[in-house]
């Protein structure tokens, strides 16, 4: 896997650092218990400490609030209770000025059963939105298509009386599958874009990708249509607004979800759903084998493009992309905990995963950070936030943003009993214990250990920010190793993911003759004239950097030509 020489331009995402914000969980403005666009704005200096290069707003639009903003109601207003236009402007004018950009969340697949497309089109048969929406007399069409959410619906099949027939939905049944084979809803959707484009927002993550068209006899997900729908928006993108990104959220095998990078046509950036599950695997093995295998099925990703990697996020850990006996493992050691399973995932945060470790949070953290592409960490992961197994569905990794050790996390002026949901209170994890306020002031917690990996990768962007990756074959049980390589310097990264501590050696090649200089984790290091001998306790890391001398220098030694083994 041999990286490029130097970012090309308009890449800005593979130098970002990502941060996910549910807006109605993040900070409350107002005093009405449910955060809002205000307060972003309002802590957008807390993210700009720590490092973040772009946030990730999830759907702002107005809604019936049955799936977290995902049944859109009216996909050109702001919902009253996050906000205005207005503040929708200031944000990103405010953010702009931070040098952090503002991504939104655009939904394609489907809307709300109280949208008013969906109003008119179960009315009449004759309606020109009935053409919008699928239709079936009987309910049996699509078989082969599998239910997402298998706890919740025991059909993709929903009746409507009003209509006198059965509708498509991929998801909820209060979410009806929008018809892409309609040509005003491919234009709608294109249209809903610029919209939002034209307010300032640098792009978007695109929910659901995969399902927007349906053909019989299929599975009904990765159709050659879906590829040309989002090839078509990407040139809008790229010809009306130059320098926005959009994200993929395609949840599939490792040869689909490499496809919706389209050859650098399609999507810039694609969320690795694959690598995903196989990091807490890796984990729980003590073995990165499984790492190098899908790193080298899904790198280096084309150019100019590259991968979102992520360890949690707004759903429960989803286990599609495993095999069967791999899932019932993944269940056995994350999933044991009461209530804990959904949908045939996970839902749990990502410390309460990780047994509240802070070292634990900090090396996978440092994995997805330093891999080549873009990391997407996850509002409240930086402190290590738990959940609340008792809340419904996946509202208990929804909780409120834990600013203060307060009752209601400082998330708001209100009594934590009235807020829109209860703020952890289990005592690891409750804002007494875990908490913006507090960890700022501590040089050794865990945000300043965050704040310190997203400052190092950032100072180092050519090394990082670039699309290659050279494994190290080190032969140590539990070590995983690569390069990162980038005029002027090579970054080698090191990762025990055993809880032994370990030691080993990697030859270096005669061009790198200058002392290894440790910029991150914990390491101690020996060199020779051709090998580096290192030692890490168990579950540590280090990325440790090689200037290389400058060629044509005098008394530069000759550059190694080929490829390089490390």
């Amino acid at each position: 896997m041999v990286a490029e020489r130097g970012l090309r331009e308009g890449a800005w995402f593979r130098s970002a650092v990502f941060y996910e914000i549910p807006v109605r969980s993040f900070y409350d403005s107002n005093g009405d218990g449910i955060g809002d666009l205000s307060g972003v704005t309002a802590k957008l200096d807390y993210l700009s400490e720590l490092g973040v290069g772009a946030i990730w707003l999830l759907p702002f639009f107005r809604s019936a609030w049955r799936d977290e903003g995902y049944d859109i109601v009216d996909h050109y207003e702001i919902d009253p209770s996050l906000g205005t236009i207005e503040d929708l402007d200031r944000l990103v004018a405010e953010a702009h000025a931070r040098g952090i950009r503002v991504l939104g969340d655009l939904v394609t697949n489907h809307v709300s059963i109280d949208h008013r497309w969906f109003q008119e089109a179960r009315k009449d048969r004759a309606s020109p939105y009935r053409n919008w929406f699928l239709w079936s007399d009987s309910g049996k069409e699509f078989s082969r298509t599998r239910v997402i959410f298998r706890d919740l619906e025991p059909s993709n099949w929903a009746w409507d009386d009003a209509a006198g027939q059965y509708y498509f939905h991929r998801f909820y049944a209060t979410q009806p599958d929008l018809n892409y084979d309609e040509p005003a809803v491919r234009a709608e959707m294109f249209r809903v874009a610029r919209f939002w484009l034209g307010h300032g927002l640098d792009g978007f993550r695109c929910d659901a990708v995969p399902y927007l068209f349906k053909r019989e006899g299929t599975r009904c997900q990765s159709l050659p249509e879906v590829h040309q729908f989002f090839r078509e928006l990407r040139a809008i993108l790229d010809a009306e607004f130059p320098g926005t990104v959009l994200v993929a959220e395609a949840n599939q095998s490792v040869p689909e979800t490499v496809q919706y990078f389209g050859d650098g046509r399609e999507f810039p950036m694609v969320m690795h759903f694959p690598l995903m599950p196989n990091l807490y695997l890796a984990l729980a093995e003590q073995d990165p084998r499984r790492l190098r295998h899908v790193l080298q099925a899904t790198l280096p990703a084309p150019p100019g493009c590259g991968w979102a990697y992520f360890l949690r996020n707004h759903d429960e850990v989803t286990l599609e992309q495993v095999s069967d006996d791999e899932r019932e493992m993944f269940l056995w050691i994350y999933g044991r905990h009461p209530k804990t399973v959904l949908n045939g995932g996970v839902r749990r945060r990502l410390a309460p995963m990780l047994d509240g470790e802070d070292g634990n949070v900090v090396l996978m953290t440092a994995l997805i950070l330093s891999l080549p592409g873009a990391p997407f960490l996850y509002y409240g992961d930086e402190i290590g936030m738990g959940d609340r197994l008792d809340l419904p569905d996946r509202d208990g990794v929804r909780t409120p943003m834990q600013w203060t050790g307060e009752a209601n996390a400082g998330f708001s002026t209100l009594p934590p009993e009235r807020l829109l949901r209860p703020p952890v209170e289990d005592a690891p994890y409750a804002p007494a214990a875990r908490n913006v306020a507090d960890q700022r002031t501590r040089p050794d917690s865990l945000f300043h250990r965050i704040q310190e990996l997203i400052r190092v990768r950032s100072a180092h962007v050519e090394e990082f920010g670039s699309e290659g990756l050279l494994a190290e074959d080190v032969r140590v049980p539990g070590v995983f190793a690569f390069w990162r390589e980038q005029a002027p310097a090579r970054v080698l990264c090191l990762y025990n993911l055993s809880r032994a501590a370990v030691s080993g050696s990697i030859p270096l090649s005669p061009e790198l003759r200058a002392a290894p200089v440790p910029i991150a984790g914990e390491v101690a290091l020996e060199r020779s004239e051709s090998t580096l001998r290192y030692s890490l306790l168990g579950r540590r890391f280090a990325w440790v950097r090689f200037v290389r001398p400058v060629l044509g220098a005098p008394n530069a030694p000759s550059a190694v030509s080929g490829s390089e083994s490390g």
